[in-house]
Order: structure tokens, then sequence, then C-alpha cells
């Protein structure tokens, strides 16, 4: 997946902070494109002629509720904004426990654990 962004540095510094917490790692690195990689999916973040990619929303799954929590206090204390406190979510089913929070395009960003086993 390939998503058109303002700033690759600033979004590279972004998803390398939260990368821990999201299982991620920096698999390429240039101007224009900067590439994260999980265990069996990648995203490049793009800066080129064409529009910004817009309203996204990336969940990384986690199995533990601790991580959500240091996911959203690593990118609280790096400066960006909340957008959903860790907590339990059972409008969308019991056990939901996610945090969210905005990229620097304002992208939803949500590190989850489904505890079901």
């Amino acid at each position: 997946m390939w998503i058109r962004v303002r700033d690759t540095q600033a979004s590279r510094r972004f998803y390398t902070t939260i990368a821990p917490h999201a299982r991620l790692r920096l698999t390429h690195d240039d101007p224009g494109r900067v590439q994260l990689s999980g265990p069996d999916y990648s995203f490049s973040l793009v800066r080129d002629e064409r529009p910004l990619t817009e309203h996204v929303h990336l969940a990384f799954p986690t199995r533990e509720d601790a991580t959500v929590r240091a996911f959203h206090a690593a990118a609280l204390a790096a400066g960006y904004e909340d957008h959903g406190a860790p907590g339990e979510r059972a409008v969308y089913h019991p056990g939901y426990y996610g945090a969210f929070v905005l990229d620097p395009d304002g992208h939803n960003v949500e590190v989850v654990n489904h505890n079901r086993g």
C-alpha cells in the first residue's frame, strides 16, 4: 500500500516512534519514499506530484493491553495528537482494547488488542 504524505521525513519520524509498539521496521528510506514492514505486510509513505492520500485508518494488532498503552504514551510523549486514549471499546466487540493517535497527515493510527485468546 502506498500512502501519499506531505512530508516523508515527518511521517518517518512518527512511524519510527510507534514502530516498537506496532511491530514495524524501517525497510526503505529515501527522500521521496519511506517503507515500513510488519510481520507479513508493508506500506510506503510517498511524496510525489499526485494528490495526498486522505481518510486513512491504520490498525496494528497486539496481544497485550500494555503494548496499547505504551504505543499511546510514546506517541503523546513525542508530541503527536491523541485521538482516543487506551481503553476497552465494547461497541466494537467485548474485549476490544485500543488506542488512537493522529499521524502528521491526520490519519488515524491505532494499536489494538482484540483479547480473543
